[in-house]
């Protein structure tokens, strides 16, 4: 359904049009006069305008005008009893999609009305198209035939056609994305928009304003009116990746999506209700950023409908075999340059197998790209294998453990095994963090993520 506001003087015309309109499946909104439709373009975003030329006051080019400069994306169509060449060149120079006479054909102006909301369809399909494959760059691939892995293909299936929200929780590296990925693919939804939103990636007021639009003049630099990411994947899903990285403003905000399927855009007055599929993801323990008082208890609950938690990569090793078998086939061709499958000899993927993978699926494909460029031969030996992964050693087996009769805190005892683990690695490395995180096994990025979760340990 699109929304159209008819612009004419004449109240027959803009009943008429307004009737075939909704007959049509369209929403459509009626203005008298040149000033009422600048304030209903002002206070809503439209899809399509069709407007009259000649009107008393602002007339119809004004108005085109102000449309081209508030809101940019919306299509208008010139109508006129009055038609001159000169009119009709300045209408099209200013950005108009097509100019009518009256008395037009219904069935004319049907066409051309159509034609025009699916070119704006089709602009809107290609800037999520674009947004889509710059967030699946570098990570496309979801195998694994462990039992783990197989429980959460089963989970996919069955929740894949319901509207209730879905929590995917799991390592960064796990492939959370390609789980909401496999979900939308999966439901009736899929010819529909699935948008991407990585919440970390933006601080909270460019969030906001991207996840739901904003009005010319809300704020420095809203120099015309734009549409949110909500009303962009409306009919379809959106995906919030690191839900966690929100702040509590902005929870609230997400909080009435979920409760109403409304809200209002930055600067906005009027309500925009959607029909949108939310799926959410974290690589943090929700329940404990509810408990430190970081994220919103409400949120999570209604977040918190269908969990799917993804297994990390060292919880699935009979997984690596078969994925280092993919990735090998995957980069043989790089760059468009065919470079040949490389085979592993057993010594060398027993080393990966043994390996923890602390980055998970990502990391593993890193490497095995990293070792189809550097290593000349094709046979790829434990001596290609690099040094990180090769010689960090597993820890030694526990001792026996028991536990008392009064029971044990497990949560505060793997808190403080893990602080410890981390000061013991930064003092042995004299503080350089990026040899301690390879002591214990970590990317960089994780063992940073767990100082800050610590504070100074």
């Amino acid at each position: 359904m699109s929304k159209i506001l008819v612009v004419d003087d004449e109240q027959s015309i803009r009943d008429f049009l307004a009737i075939m309109l909704k007959k049509d499946g369209h929403e459509a909104v009626t203005a008298g006069n040149g000033a009422d439709a600048l304030r209903a373009v002002q206070a809503e975003i439209f899809d399509l305008v069709i407007t009259d030329v000649k009107m008393p006051g602002k007339d119809g080019i004004e108005v085109l005008k102000t449309i081209k400069d508030i809101s940019p994306e919306t299509v208008v169509i010139m109508i006129t009893a009055f038609a001159t060449a000169e009119t009709a060149i300045e209408a099209m120079k200013l950005g108009a999609y097509d100019y009518i006479i009256k008395p037009f054909k219904v069935d004319e102006l049907k066409i051309i009305i159509n034609n025009s909301l699916e070119k704006r369809h089709l602009r809107k399909e290609n800037t999520l198209l674009k947004r889509e494959i710059e967030s699946r760059a570098g990570f496309e691939n979801f195998i694994g035939k462990s039992e783990l892995m197989q429980k959460v293909f089963s989970l996919i299936r069955q929740v894949a056609d319901t509207t209730s929200t879905v929590l995917i929780t799991g390592e960064s590296g796990t492939g959370k994305e390609l789980v909401a990925k496999a979900i939308y693919m999966n439901s009736s939804r899929k010819s529909r928009p699935f948008v991407t939103v990585n919440c970390g990636a933006l601080p909270e007021t460019l969030l906001e304003s991207e996840l739901f639009g904003y009005m010319k003049g809300a704020f420095t630099g809203a120099t015309s009116n734009k549409q949110g990411l909500f009303e962009a994947a409306n009919g379809g899903t959106i995906f919030l990746d690191e839900i966690s990285a929100t702040t509590p403003g902005l929870q609230i905000r997400l909080l009435r999506v979920l409760q109403e399927r409304e809200f209002m855009r930055v600067g906005g007055t009027a309500a925009v209700k959607v029909d949108v599929h939310v799926i959410v993801a974290s690589n943090r323990n929700l329940l404990a950023e509810v408990a430190k008082g970081a994220f919103r208890e409400d949120l999570f609950y209604r977040l918190n409908v269908i969990p799917i938690q993804l297994p990390p990569l060292r919880e699935r090793k009979e997984d690596i075999p078969v994925l280092v078998e993919f990735f090998l086939k995957k980069y043989a061709k790089k760059d468009g340059q065919w470079t040949g499958i490389r085979k592993i000899d057993p010594a060398a993927m027993k080393i990966l197998i043994n390996y923890n993978w602390p980055g998970n699926v990502r990391e593993l494909e890193n490497t095995i790209e990293r070792l189809m460029i550097m290593t000349p031969d094709d046979m790829i030996s434990q001596e290609h294998i690099p040094d990180t992964i090769k010689n960090v050693r597993p820890c030694a087996e526990l001792a026996p453990l028991d536990i008392p009769d009064a029971g044990v805190d497990l949560e505060l005892l793997l808190e403080n095994a893990e602080k410890e683990f981390l000061r013991k690695a930064l003092e042995k490395t004299g503080g350089v963090k990026t040899e301690a995180a390879k002591l214990l096994g970590l990317t960089f990025r994780s063992f940073r993520h767990r100082l800050q979760k610590y504070g100074d340990v």
